[in-house]
C-alpha cells in the first residue's frame, strides 16, 4: 500500500519547489525517482538553511552540519524543530516553509529506501552540504558591505564539484544501479563525463548569477582572472564594467563550453530506445546553452537587474522540439554543435 506522506513529499512538495526540475524528474526511469527527488528535496532545505541572510552565519552553520549528521543516521528532533521554527519562520516562500517542516518526513523516508539508494543519498547530500559550508567560511555576511573573490581557477573548479559535479556523479551512479545497461562506453569515462555535465550547469549559474551574487559579497570569478584583466571585485559593481569584463566572461563561457561539450558526449552515449534517460539529460544541457549564448549576447550581463535568464516558454519550445529528435544522434548532435557554434561566434566577433 502506497506511503500517504511519502507520496506527497515526492509528488506534490518536490513539484512546488523545484519547478523546472520537476518536468526532468518526471521522465525519469521509476527506480530513479524517488532516491533523486529525496536527495533534491534534503539539498533544497540545506540550501534554504544556508542562504537564509536573517539568520546569523553561525546558526546556519550549526543547523547545516545538523542535517547533515542527521541525513547520515544520527537524529536530533530538537535540531529539526529549531529548523522550521527558526529557518522557516524568515521564509516569504510558504512551499520553502512547508519543506523545512517536513523534514522529519524526508528522514523516515530515507531510512526506509535500500540500502545502496540510501548511502548514495547520504553521500550526495553530505558533498553539496560541504559545498553550502564553503560558501559560508568562504564569503562575508551578507550585510556587510564587503566583496571577497576566490583566489584561483581551481578554487571555481572544486567549488562547482562540490555544488554541481557532484551531483552528475550521483545521477550516473542511480542510472547504473536502476537501469543497468543504459550507458555505453567505459564506465569511468561516463562518470567523468557525468562530472563534468554537472559542472557545466553550474559555471551556467555563476556567470548567470554574477551580478546578484556580487551584492552578497560573493564574487566567484578568481581573482588571478580578473587581475589579468585589470579588474577588480568591486569594478564589477559598477554598470559601465560589463563591457570590459567580457573579455574574462568570454574565457570563462569558453571553459564552460568544453564541458558542455563532454555532457553532450554523456548524453549520445545513452542508447536511442533509452528515451526518458536521454530527454533527461537533454533539456538541462540545451537549457544551459540558451542560457550561455543569452549571456555572450548581453551587454549588461553584470547588471543583476538584466540577468540572462531563459524564458518560460522558451523551456517549452526546446522541451517540444526535442522529443520527436530524441532517437537520432545526428540530429541531436547538430542541434546541440550548432547552438555551441553559435556561442563560440559571439566569442569570436
Amino acid at each position: 500500500m502506497p506511503d500517504p506522506a511519502r507520496a506527497v513529499l515526492l509528488g506534490p512538495l518536490l513539484k512546488s519547489v523545484s519547478r523546472s526540475f520537476y518536468i526532468t524528474m518526471r521522465v525519469l526511469p521509476a527506480g530513479m525517482r524517488d532516491p533523486i527527488g529525496l536527495a533534491y528535496l534534503l539539498a533544497r532545505a540545506a540550501d534554504t538553511i544556508a542562504d537564509t541572510s536573517l539568520i546569523a552565519p553561525g546558526q546556519r552553520m550549526e543547523l547545516l552540519l545538523s542535517l547533515r549528521n542527521q541525513v547520515n543516521g544520527a537524529p536530533d528532533e530538537a535540531a529539526l524543530t529549531r529548523m522550521a521554527a527558526e529557518v522557516g519562520s524568515q521564509q516569504a516562500d510558504s512551499d520553502e516553509k512547508v519543506l523545512l517542516e517536513s523534514l522529519g518526513a524526508a528522514l523516515t523516508v530515507l531510512s526506509q529506501m535500500s540500502e545502496s539508494d540510501r548511502e548514495a543519498v547520504r553521500d550526495i547530500v553530505s558533498t553539496l552540504t560541504k559545498g553550502m559550508e564553503f560558501d559560508l567560511h568562504t564569503f562575508p555576511d551578507e550585510s556587510s558591505g564587503r566583496i571577497v573573490a576566490l583566489r584561483e581557477f581551481s578554487e571555481l573548479d572544486q567549488y562547482t564539484y562540490m555544488v554541481a559535479g557532484c551531483v552528475g556523479e550521483f545521477w550516473t551512479k542511480m542510472t547504473y544501479a536502476h537501469v543497468p545497461g543504459a550507458f555505453r562506453g567505459n564506465p569511468e569515462v561516463v562518470l567523468s563525463r557525468g562530472i563534468r555535465f554537472g559542472k557545466a550547469l553550474q559555471m551556467t549559474n555563476v556567470l548567470r548569477d554574477c551580478g546578484k551574487d556580487l551584492r552578497i559579497g560573493r564574487c566567484y570569478l578568481p581573482s588571478t582572472m580578473l587581475d589579468q584583466f585589470g579588474l577588480s571585485p568591486q569594478d564589477l559593481l559598477l554598470p559601465q564594467t560589463s563591457l570590459a569584463a567580457r573579455p574574462l566572461l568570454f574565457e570563462l563561457v569558453g571553459k564552460t563550453l568544453d564541458h558542455f561539450r563532454e555532457a553532450v558526449e554523456y548524453t549520445l552515449s545513452l542508447p536511442a530506445f533509452a528515451i526518458r534517460l536521454r530527454l533527461a539529460c537533454l533539456w538541462p544541457v540545451l537549457i544551459g546553452l540558451e542560457t550561455l549564448l543569452l549571456l555572450v549576447s548581453n551587454d549588461e550581463w553584470l547588471d543583476p537587474a538584466k540577468v540572462s535568464k531563459i524564458r518560460r516558454g522558451d523551456v517549452y519550445r526546446i522541451i517540444a522540439f526535442s522529443v520527436p529528435l530524441v532517437a537520432s544522434n545526428r540530429l541531436l548532435r547538430l542541434w546541440m554543435e550548432r547552438r555551441i557554434s553559435g556561442i563560440e561566434g559571439h566569442i569570436r566577433s
